[in-house]
């Protein structure tokens, strides 16, 4: 028997026919524009490296089908009038040229604040819409705004919109559709209790709530045909008791398998099953992130459904297991699941099908690497979040895939084979190495360090293994170099001398940046633990322990006073107060700069935030002047009044600075020089791997 022999089995949704039971869900990418017509290139090439890759269904992100309603960015293909079709089904045509099925996503954001975050312009003038007039204000959630109720023949308008949409989405050439009711989008809105405070035909009994949704189904059946397939994405579960709401007046298990029988009654085709927790938008889709930094309550208070015994991966197993003894059409679930998880959930009858997203933005070839059984060429996703990060023109990029957002997922054969060399084993330059290797360079990779990774061990001991993996991916990275042929020359310092000798084609320099301290008066003062001092003292252990062990260890024993000032309040200083607080101690933050968290992906930053005050961590910006004294850390606010932060320790946490004496020491020692990574401009994880996946592709 094949190990993973029902997650490669073909399997069917309505009379569409699978090629395995894996699907990619239909989470946004935003590569698409408003204003477009035809599909642009990085979206033909996101889509067609999945189709090429061998997930058995993909399921594309939902346009705008109500515009400008139903969206909350300008980021999003339109499909709200037949002038778009021709566009859609150019992307269906590469998707179907590798023999796999497509289906389209439809969702209405209606419900959402307008605008989504405060450094966006607003989608349009339009109030959110949706059952009740209601709003939440929490800072996790986006329902800051008050709903306007949707009058009846709104709800008939929208219903026709839906119909409308799917109509294109069958002429441009999917397979079928899938609705998205889950999360807190208008369909939720309306199934739910909490939301939808109706006392009319859309509001009151569980059919009643459920009517909007199943006439959206009936028509597109009506419209399309009863063989054009619909999926209908909804919540297992909605959590209130998070922000102080009885769960009893949410939707609970039983209420949502009623709400899907339902569903399937009004043609509905599959079910895929997820989780909401009102105030905390994000852990519903990355239930990962709703144990960051930690869970919102205590682990035994957690609902029996929801399986929290793996931190968010395959938290919504349980409750497809009860939709599927509740329904007879296939049940999707979906949650961060691997591909071995996968496999046993589907071995034990408790789903039908396997949906991702991550997984298979970080590799699109997953499915395929899987059928051949080489798990361990999977890259792997980190659980980072860099895939919502939205600050680079709204593009989701991938850290451990450079190649996500760009217009090409492959890597070419060189025209020249040329001797390289690779200074540095952190992540740009075992990128840069295994690229290189990949076009038949012949590589070597050196390193002064006893084993590869840079600073990535250290990182991994900060910010913790629980949810972000990097020694995975320094493990994957390792492999895919030794499998390559790279040749690894670790405890070798590189110098011109050196090159002169190998006199090599190429050199690429990845040395990374240099670690900093902070110049401030009293910084030499006993009670500072700077970063060089910090990785002088925690280098040995990690090189014997590991950064999960040693992590376990700090809990019981750390160097560090009960009182601490952490001086910069960027992503270093932030991940290091969390790292802090979690071993026990009272954490105050200060800065220079009037906000906090540079370098932080927003979600993140906003649930650590929350955290923060949750916790009594003290975050003071804008501060003007700071001096260490034997007592702890003098400052000056940004109002002018001085005082002073008594600490037992103070740990400053500033970014790292360039280190190109190197890299100027080579030039012209080698026809081609480069300079990738933190040592020509420190950034984040994400760049690193970028320069390495640029530069390997361009040698």
């Amino acid at each position: 028997m094949n190990k993973f022999e029902k997650l490669l089995e073909p399997y069917n949704i309505g009379p569409v026919k699978t090629r395995n039971r894996m699907i990619k869900t239909g989470a946004s990418t935003l590569y698409w524009h408003e204003d477009e017509l035809h599909m642009n290139k990085i979206t033909l090439a996101f889509y067609e490296a999945l189709a090429r890759g061998g997930v058995g269904l993909v399921i594309v992100e939902s346009p705008t089908i109500d515009y400008p309603s139903s969206s909350r960015w300008k980021q999003i293909y339109r499909l709200d009038d037949d002038k778009y079709i021709e566009g859609m089904s150019e992307l269906v045509q590469v998707i179907h040229k590798h023999g796999c099925p497509t289906f389209m996503q439809m969702v209405h954001l209606g419900p959402w604040q307008n605008p989504l975050f405060s450094n966006e312009p607003p989608i349009s003038d339009e109030p959110p819409v949706g059952a009740s007039p209601f709003k939440l204000d929490s800072p996790g959630d986006f329902h800051h705004d008050l709903i306007r109720e949707l009058t009846i023949p709104e709800i008939e308008g929208i219903t026709d919109k839906f119909a409308s949409a799917a109509l294109r989405a069958q002429k441009a050439g999917f397979d079928g559709v899938d609705i998205n009711a889950g999360s807190t989008h208008l369909m939720h809105n309306f199934l739910s209790p909490f939301w939808n405070r109706r006392q009319d035909a859309y509001g009151g009994s569980r059919e009643k709530r459920a009517r909007f949704l199943s006439e959206i189904i009936k028509e597109i059946k009506k419209r399309c045909g009863k063989d054009f397939p619909v999926i209908v994405c909804m919540n297992g579960i909605e959590i209130g008791w998070t922000i102080g709401i009885d769960d009893s007046q949410c939707m609970t298990v039983e209420d949502s398998r009623g709400l899907a029988l339902l569903l399937q009654e009004a043609g509905a085709d599959a079910i895929q099953v997820r989780n909401q927790w009102l105030g905390y938008h994000v852990g519903g889709f990355l239930p990962d992130y709703l144990f960051y930094p930690e869970a919102p309550i205590p682990f035994k208070t957690f609902p029996r459904e929801y399986n929290s015994s793996h931190r968010g991966a395959g938290a919504n197993i349980y409750l497809a297991e009860g939709m599927k003894k509740t329904l007879s059409i296939p049940v999707i679930v979906v949650g961060r699941l691997s591909p071995e998880l996968g496999e046993k959930v589907l071995r034990e009858g408790k789903a039908d099908f396997i949906a991702m997203h991550r997984g298979l933005f970080s590799d699109p070839e997953l499915p395929n690497k899987v059928a051949e059984g080489r798990l361990e060429d999977i890259a792997p996703c980190t659980q980072c979040g860099t895939c919502l990060d939205q600050s680079i023109q709204m593009k989701r990029r991938c850290r451990t895939s450079a190649a996500t957002s760009t217009e090409k997922y492959t890597v070419d054969k060189a025209e020249k084979r040329k001797k390289v060399v690779v200074i540095g084993g952190g992540p740009a330059g075992m990128e840069a190495a295994r690229v290189a290797a990949l076009r038949g360079h012949d590589v070597t990779l050196y390193d002064k360090k006893s084993k590869l990774g840079g600073l990535l061990p250290l990182a991994a001991l900060i910010k913790g293994v629980e949810l972000e993996d990097l020694p995975g991916m320094v493990r994957y990275l390792k492999i895919q170099l030794n499998k390559l042929g790279v040749k690894i020359r670790l405890g070798r310092e590189v110098d011109a001398s050196l090159i002169e000798g190998i006199k090599p084609d190429v050199v690429i320099v990845a040395n990374g940046g240099i670690l900093t301290v902070p110049d401030i008066k009293g910084i030499d003062n006993r009670r500072v633990l700077t970063t060089p001092a910090l990785h002088r003292r925690v280098k040995p252990y990690l090189r014997i322990f590991g950064p999960r062990v040693l992590g376990w260890l700090t809990k019981f024993w750390l160097p560090v006073g009960k009182r601490v000032v952490v001086i910069g309040g960027g992503i270093h200083g932030c991940e290091t107060a969390e790292f802090l607080v979690k071993r026990g101690r009272k954490v105050t933050i200060v800065d220079t700069a009037e906000e906090m968290g540079e370098g932080m992906i927003d979600f993140r930053l906003g649930l650590v935030m929350d955290w923060f005050e949750k916790k009594g961590v003290a975050t003071i910006t804008g501060v003007k002047s700071m001096e260490i004294t034997d007592k702890g850390v003098a400052i000056t606010t940004k109002e002018g009044d001085r005082q002073t932060i008594e600490a037992d320790s103070i740990m400053p946490a500033v970014p790292l600075a360039p280190d190109t004496g190197l890299v100027k020491s080579l030039e012209g020692k080698a026809p081609e020089v480069y300079a990738i990574g933190d040592c020509g401009q420190p950034r984040m994880i994400v760049d690193a791997i970028a320069d390495g996946w640029e530069i390997g592709n361009k040698i």
